[in-house]
């Protein structure tokens, strides 16, 4: 209830591939917004994003952390508690700085947060117990710098994890320190009396935080058996993007060759015109012969029907090979045959003529 939100953005959410360590897996579909939330009641700084009701980013702020840019759209970080590496592909360059401004203020925020609370926690305890919770420190300092993705750690703050150490380490010290001295001055007492109940008060925080740890590590398992599914998924829909891609590239292949079959029908088309053309200038030629004028008159306009019929088959099987290639050599016999019926044509009237014209020179002897 405490968690309250102070800058937002909107994103492409990325997280590295488990296995190979290299590759970006997306974490949503679309772009998303993406949270700096500030915890007032743990003095913390988290990174929170949601597609739909699902949490794809929820990574606590580190002195440790580091957000880099790898392009002008692009920055990533890693988050040790979650053991993976975070990536963000914004829309602009702008937006991309603006968040890692903020960033870098609020990890500086975290940082001074931790010393703050280291102070206090000195304040409260030992000079013994003050040498432990620095070593434990700086141990923890040291792993999270030598392993960044390490599935050691659990979500907290490095505040509660150094007290935790240190309470740990110096709460069976404190009473037997209480022991030997029974009857010593009312100062005394009253001082272990005030050290007894900070450490039981210091016991009741940590309980309560690994209460939360827990719930936050389940919480965690969780979305990550969430985030196999969803990489399952995309790994099917790649595979059935690629084969489609395969089917898509077999298709322009058959276009490409159905495109120069045509062009190619439409220059044996244009051939079969210029013989329809110099099959009409013989027939204009034979007008001249008054006595068959009729009959040649007649034959060509049934020859200009049957080109119609011959034009109109052609348009046809055109149409047809455009969508089943098997037509193709269907429709090349019936140009044979339309070549073999014109050149019957052709034939018949270079009979014609030469029978007209023999007529005419046995009726000028």
């Amino acid at each position: 209830m405490g968690e309250q939100p102070i800058f937002s953005t909107r994103a492409h959410v990325f997280q590295i591939d488990p296995n190979t360590k290299k590759n970006w897996v997306p974490t949503s579909k679309h772009a998303v917004t993406v949270s700096y939330f500030y915890d007032s009641t743990r003095n913390v700084y988290r990174i929170i994003s949601l597609d739909g009701s699902k949490a794809i980013i929820n990574s606590t702020i580190t002195p440790n952390m580091t957000f880099t840019k790898t392009s002008q759209k692009f920055g990533q970080w890693a988050d040790s508690r979650a053991n993976t590496v975070y990536g963000l592909g914004f829309s602009s360059e702008s937006h991309l700085s603006k968040f890692a401004e903020k960033f870098a203020e609020f990890k500086e925020a975290a940082r001074l947060a931790k010393e703050k609370s280291q102070e206090k926690m000195e304040l409260t305890s030992t000079p013994s117990q003050r040498k432990q919770a620095l070593a434990t420190s700086k141990e923890s300092a040291t792993g999270d710098l030598q392993s960044p993705l390490t599935p050691k750690s659990i979500n907290g703050t490095d505040d509660e994890r150094v007290t935790a150490d240190a309470s740990q380490n110096s709460e069976p010290r404190a009473e037997p320190n209480a022991v030997p001295f029974p009857h010593s001055s009312t100062t005394i007492s009253k001082h272990w009396e005030a050290e007894l109940a900070a450490l039981k008060g210091n016991n009741a925080k940590l309980t309560a935080a690994l209460l939360e740890s827990t719930a936050n590590v389940k919480q965690w398992k969780q979305q990550l058996a969430a985030y196999q599914e969803e990489a399952e998924r995309l790994h099917k829909r790649v595979t059935e993007l690629e084969c489609v891609s395969g089917q898509t590239t077999g298709i322009k292949t058959q276009k490409t060759e159905l495109n120069q079959t045509i062009e190619e029908l439409e220059a044996a088309l244009k051939a079969k015109e210029e013989e329809l053309e110099q099959l009409k200038a013989e027939v204009e030629n034979a007008h001249q012969l008054q006595s068959q004028k009729d009959a040649v008159t007649q034959k060509l306009q049934e020859t200009e029907t049957r080109n119609l019929e011959l034009e109109a088959q052609l348009a046809e099987l055109e149409q047809r090979l455009e969508s089943n290639q098997v037509e193709q050599e269907s429709f090349r016999k019936s140009l044979r045959s339309l070549l073999e019926l014109l050149d019957g044509k052709i034939f018949e009237l270079t009979e014609l003529r030469d029978s007209l014209a023999k007529l005419i020179e046995g009726g000028g002897s």
